[in-house]
């Protein structure tokens, strides 16, 4: 799902190219890779949509079913409408949620997210910082569109999702603090501080599944992001170990995840928490300006 958006932000760098030269005078096209296109197509408040098919790791939808995709909506243009989204997410799952953490390791702590505005929009900010492509001019107005797209999919899953086929973890410092009138800001700025994201959906792809034994499904993991501030400080190792856990609470025997194959530090990361490499993308990717991506398969103790 990162990487769809990724090749949207990349979309609209080569808009934003050919429009300085004059060459083209249309809005950005918001799409995602590994989508085939329908011939449906619609004008929304300026952004050209189009309804999309899935066909790649993505293609089982969150409830199980096989060949529906999970469409990346054309971010909100105004602060309102997203708050609109927001507010008809936010709290939809209270009653199944609680504040339980599945891994305290390390000095972190890891639970799934609280769904109310201001943790979407921390989680947002938190993948947005990670997997933005900065850009020489108007950096900021592009990051924030980035940062829109990122989470109105969020919004999309957890509204078009049951709660035991996706959930969005996040990790947090381990220090717990007595909640007191004694409690300084900072401490209780800390308490609450976000600093890694995963997003995690129950999938069935029949190019993974052959990798598999037996298995009817398996957990996809994706969106790894931690906070600039905190890298390098075991905070997606910690992570990892949540998914883990996950897997083992809904019933899933399989871990899976992509990476880069030139992601060197990722693929530690990923063979150190006991992933192995099992497929490759094949090399004709490359010629339609691709990068390779790795199939890398845990199986759960």
């Amino acid at each position: 799902m990162m990487a769809n958006l990724q090749a949207n932000h990349q979309i609209i760098s080569i808009y934003r190219k050919l429009s300085n030269f004059g060459e083209l005078k249309l809005h950005p096209i918001v799409i995602t890779t590994s989508l085939v296109l329908q011939k449906q197509k619609s004008f929304r408040n300026g952004l050209f949509k189009v309804a999309c098919s899935s066909i790649t790791d993505n293609s089982s939808s969150s409830s199980g079913g096989g060949g529906s995709a999970l469409v990346q909506q054309s971010p909100p243009i105004t602060d309102e409408e997203l708050g609109m989204m927001i507010d008809q997410t936010a709290g939809r799952n209270d009653d199944n949620m609680g504040i339980e953490y599945l891994v305290r390791e390390y000095g972190w702590k890891v639970r799934r997210m609280a769904e109310d505005k201001s943790e979407m929009r921390k989680v947002a900010h938190i993948q947005a910082e990670a997997f933005h492509d900065p850009s020489p001019f108007f950096d900021d107005w592009f990051f924030n569109f980035f940062k829109a797209e990122v989470l109105a999919g969020l919004l999309y899953r957890l509204r078009n999702s049951p709660p035991d086929r996706y959930a969005c973890l996040v990790a947090e410092p381990a220090k717990e603090y007595d909640m007191d009138a004694s409690m300084d800001s900072q401490a209780q700025h800390e308490q609450h501080q976000l600093v890694g994201v995963v997003d995690i959906t129950v999938l069935r792809d029949s190019d993974v599944m052959q990798h598999l034994q037996g298995a009817p499904e398996y957990l996809y993991v994706s969106g790894i992001a931690v906070s600039n501030n905190f890298r390098r400080q075991k905070v997606a190792s910690v992570l990892l170990q949540a998914c883990e856990v996950t897997a083992v609470l809904w019933g899933h025997e399989y871990l899976v995840l992509r990476a880069y194959e030139d992601d060197w530090g990722a693929r530690t990361l990923y063979t150190n928490a006991g992933y192995k490499l099992v497929s490759t993308d094949p090399f004709y990717v490359t010629w339609i300006g691709r990068k390779r991506r790795i199939l890398m398969i845990k199986r759960c103790c």
